[in-house]
C-alpha cells in the first residue's frame, strides 16, 4: 500500500507540474503558453507571405504540441480575434455575439507584420527537443513587446489559476518608455468589446475593475446597448436581461439583437418607462455591469510567480534592453566581418596575390603561399585571415577579379563603416537605443490599436434610487387582507422591486412579492409585524416559555430568504410576548410573586442584546418566571 501512495504523489506531482508548466500558466518573458509558442513558431517556419489553411497549421503544429488538432485550433483561433499576432480570413467566430468559427479546412491565416518584427529572431532564442526529439522548438520567444499584458491570459492549473486582463498597445509600450525614462507611469486594462471601465480598484492587477456596456438613448422609447462587457457575449446579455424582466427587476416592451460586425442590441421600453431609469436597473440586475478581477500568475525561471503589471513591465523594458543590446553586438560583428571581408578582397586582387599561386604543386602549397602574402597586410586587417577566410578568396570568380572596382569597394566599406559607427554608438547607451526602438514602434503600429475601453469612475448604484415606481401596501388587521389595493390602519411605501415580510404570532414568517389582495391570517395564526423585506430592519422580539416560564429575548436581521418559504422565527413550544422594530425597546418584566422574594420587577432595555441571526434562541431574561411584561411609555409595538 505504501508503493501505491507513494507512486501516486510521484505521479501527481509529475502531473502537476506539467500543467503548470506546460499547458495552463504563461510565460513571462514571452506571455504565451506553450501550445500559443508552438503555433507562432510553426507559422514563422512556415512563413511565405501568404495565407495558410489553419487545418494546416494545426497539423504542422502537432509536430511539436503532444495534443489534439482541436486544441490547437482552438487557441490559434483565440489569438486571431485578440488581433496582435495573426492575420486572418474567413469566419473566425464572433466575440461579441459568441458564435464559433468555422472549420479549421475553411479558415486561412498568417503571421502578422508586428509578430514578425518583434516576435522572432534565431539569434536570441534558445531551443529545446519537441517532445519525440524529431525537432527543436523555442523554448521562450524573445518578444519585443510585452505580450503578457497586450493579450491577457486565463488559466486553471494544479492549485493556482491565473486571470491576466488585456492592455492597450500603445499605452504598455509609454509606460516601457517611462520605465527607461525613470518616470512614473500608470496602465489599466483595454478590452476587445469596449465598454465603460472603473479601475479604481485594479491595484496594479492585484484588484478587480468593474465594467458596463455601453448603452445609447435613440428616442425616449428605446435603448440601443453598443458596447459590451467583456466575458459576456451579446446571448449571455440578452438572456440576463430577459431574467431580470420575469424577476419584475425591470420592464421592458421588446428586445432585439441586430449584433453583426459591431453590437447592437435594441431594447423598446413599454408605456411608463422612463430610458434614464431603465439604464440604471439594466445595470443594476444584468450583465450590463460586472466586475472582473485579476490574479497575475506567471512562469519565471521555472516556476510559478505572482507578480503584478509594474513588475511585469519592468522586468520586460530590461529584457528589452538585453535583447536589444544582444542584437547590437551581433549587427557590429557582422559589419566588422563586412569590412574585413570587403578588405581582405581588396588586398588580394589589389596586390596580385593570386599571381603567386600558378606554380603551387598542392593544394596545401596554395594555402601557404596566400598565407605569407598576406602577412604584410595584417596591419591592415581587423584580424589575422584564417582558413576559411583563404578559401573565400579562392573562390573568387575570374570574371569578378578581372572587373574589380577599387574606389566601388572602397565606397561600400566605408558605407559599412558608417553604419559601424552607427552601432558602437548605440552600445555606449543601449536604455537610449532603447527607447527610440520603441518610439519606432509606435509610429508604426499605435494607429492600429487604438483604446476600446472608456475608462471612467462608476458610482455604486443604489438599489431603491432605481426603483421605477413607488406604491402604497396597506394591511387591514380585521380583514387580514394585504395588498396595493387594500386600504387599513396599517400602510407602508414600497417601490415595485421591494418584497414584503410578514410575522405571525405562532413564530413562523415568510416572505412575498407585493400582491394586489391577498388574504394572510387564519384561525390559527394572527399576523403581528408586516412590511417591506429591506434586510436591515432589527426586529426586538421576547417569546415565554409556558412551562417554566422564562422568558427569552432576541434581536434580529432577516437577510435571506425564498419567497413564498415557511420560515420560523422562535421555536412552537414558546409563546410570543412581544414584537417591535422600533429603536430604544425598554420593557419592565414582573415576577411572578414567591415568598420571601425581595425583587418583584426589573427593567430590560433591548440595546444590550446583540443582534445575531434569525434562528438564535436568544437570551434569557432573567431566572425567575415572569408574570406580566409592561411596555415602556415611549415605545411602541409592532
Amino acid at each position: 500500500m505504501e508503493d501505491v501512495k507513494q507512486l501516486m504523489q510521484i505521479h501527481y506531482l509529475k502531473y502537476a507540474s506539467y500543467v503548470i508548466l506546460d499547458r495552463a500558466i504563461p510565460h513571462v518573458i514571452d506571455g504565451l503558453k506553450p501550445v500559443q509558442r508552438r503555433i507562432l513558431h510553426t507559422l514563422w517556419s512556415m512563413d511565405d507571405g501568404k495565407l495558410h489553411k489553419v487545418a494546416n497549421v494545426a497539423g504542422q503544429t502537432m509536430a511539436y504540441h503532444p495534443h489534439g488538432d482541436a486544441p490547437i485550433t482552438e487557441a490559434l483561433v483565440n489569438m486571431a480575434n485578440r488581433g496582435y499576432l495573426l492575420d486572418q480570413q474567413g469566419n473566425f467566430g464572433n466575440i461579441f455575439t459568441g458564435d464559433p468559427a468555422a472549420a479549421a479546412r475553411y479558415i486561412e491565416t498568417r503571421l502578422a507584420a508586428l509578430a514578425k518584427e518583434t516576435l522572432f529572431n534565431p539569434d536570441l532564442t534558445a531551443y529545446a527537443p519537441s517532445y519525440d526529439g524529431r525537432h527543436q522548438e523555442p523554448i521562450v520567444l524573445p518578444a519585443k513587446i510585452p505580450l503578457l499584458l497586450m493579450q491577457g491570459a486565463t488559466g486553471i492549473a494544479v492549485g493556482m489559476s491565473t486571470s491576466i486582463l488585456p492592455h492597450n498597445f500603445e499605452e504598455l509600450l509609454e509606460a516601457e518608455i517611462a520605465i527607461l525614462e525613470d518616470r512614473e507611469f500608470s496602465v489599466f486594462p483595454d478590452f476587445p468589446t469596449g465598454g465603460i471601465m472603473d479601475a479604481s480598484d485594479y491595484n496594479q492587477g492585484r484588484g478587480k475593475v468593474k465594467l458596463r456596456a455601453k448603452i445609447e438613448v435613440r428616442d425616449p422609447k428605446t435603448l440601443v446597448i453598443t458596447e459590451i462587457c467583456y466575458g459576456t457575449t451579446t446571448e449571455s446579455l440578452i438572456r440576463s436581461i430577459d431574467e431580470a424582466a420575469k424577476r419584475g427587476k425591470i420592464k421592458i416592451d421588446a428586445i432585439n439583437d441586430y449584433t453583426a460586425e459591431k453590437v447592437e442590441i435594441e431594447i423598446k421600453l413599454p408605456r411608463g418607462q422612463y430610458a434614464e431609469e431603465l439604464i440604471q436597473a439594466l445595470y443594476a440586475y444584468t450583465e450590463c455591469e460586472v466586475a472582473i478581477h485579476s490574479q497575475i500568475v506567471v512562469i519565471k525561471d521555472d516556476l510559478p510567480w505572482e507578480t503584478d503589471v509594474d513588475s511585469i513591465l519592468k522586468l520586460h523594458a530590461e529584457k528589452l534592453q538585453e535583447y536589444l543590446r544582444i542584437e547590437l553586438e551581433l549587427e557590429r560583428d557582422r559589419f566588422k566581418e563586412k569590412i574585413f571581408a570587403k578588405t581582405l578582397e581588396q588586398i588580394f586582387i589589389e596586390n596580385r596575390l593570386y599571381k603567386n599561386i600558378e606554380n603551387a604543386t598542392s593544394y596545401e602549397k596554395v594555402h601557404e603561399i596566400i598565407e605569407k602574402g598576406l602577412m604584410p597586410f595584417h596591419d591592415q586587417l581587423t584580424r589575422i585571415p584564417h582558413y576559411d577566410d583563404r578559401e573565400g578568396l579562392l573562390s573568387i570568380p575570374i570574371r569578378r577579379i578581372s572587373k574589380f572596382d577599387l574606389e566601388k569597394n572602397l565606397s561600400e566599406i566605408h558605407a559599412i563603416d558608417k553604419q559601424l559607427i552607427e552601432v558602437e554608438k548605440h552600445l555606449k547607451n543601449v536604455k537610449k537605443f532603447t527607447i527610440h526602438y520603441l518610439r519606432g514602434l509606435l509610429t508604426k503600429y499605435a494607429k492600429d490599436y487604438p483604446r476600446r475601453t472608456e475608462i471612467t469612475s462608476i458610482e455604486e448604484i443604489n438599489m431603491r434610487a432605481i426603483a421605477t415606481r413607488k406604491m402604497t401596501v396597506g394591511f387591514d388587521p380585521s380583514t387580514g387582507f394585504l395588498g396595493t389595493k387594500v386600504t387599513g390602519k396599517l400602510s407602508f411605501e414600497c417601490t415595485n422591486f421591494d418584497k414584503v415580510l410578514i410575522l405571525f404570532d405562532d413564530g413562523t414568517y415568510t416572505v412575498i412579492n407585493i400582491p394586489e389582495k391577498q388574504y394572510l391570517q387564519t384561525d390559527h395564526k394572527k399576523v403581528v409585524y408586516v412590511g417591506c423585506a429591506d434586510k436591515k430592519t432589527v426586529i426586538s422580539v421576547l417569546v415565554k416559555d409556558p412551562k417554566s416560564h422564562f422568558c427569552f429575548a432576541k434581536r434580529f436581521i432577516i437577510s435571506q430568504f425564498i419567497l413564498d418559504k415557511i420560515y420560523r422565527y422562535f421555536d412552537e413550544d414558546l409563546e410570543l410576548q412581544f414584537i417591535s422594530t422600533q429603536p430604544n425597546v425598554k420593557l419592565e418584566i414582573q415576577f411572578i410573586p414567591k415568598l420571601k422574594q425581595k425583587v418583584s420587577k426589573m427593567d430590560f432595555d433591548f440595546n444590550e442584546t446583540l443582534v445575531k441571526g434569525v434562528s438564535s434562541k436568544g437570551i434569557r431574561v432573567a431566572n425567575r418566571g415572569v408574570k406580566k411584561i409592561l411596555v415602556g411609555k415611549n415605545e411602541g409595538t409592532a
